[in-house]
């Protein structure tokens, strides 16, 4: 399961899993920190816009195992 970041206005925190590949896109679980709690979200994002998130940098994968543990929160 591949993790990103997503960039924020704010200096808070933003996460995106991908939970699941289909046909046409992803499954994702987006995790925000809001107010000291996290709001977890479930969605869908299209191949399409996927590719022009990372492309333009307003996703980016994570690599560090301690940012993916701070993502799984």
């Amino acid at each position: 399961m591949a993790i990103y970041t997503i960039k924020t206005t704010n200096e808070k925190e933003a996460f995106m899993t991908i939970v699941k590949e289909i046909e046409d896109g992803y499954v994702v679980r987006i995790v925000r920190d809001q107010d000291g709690y996290n709001k977890v979200t479930t969605d869908f994002i299209s191949t399409a816009l996927f590719d022009s998130c990372v492309r333009t940098g307003y996703i980016t994968q994570i690599n560090e195992p301690e940012q993916k543990m701070a993502a799984n929160a």
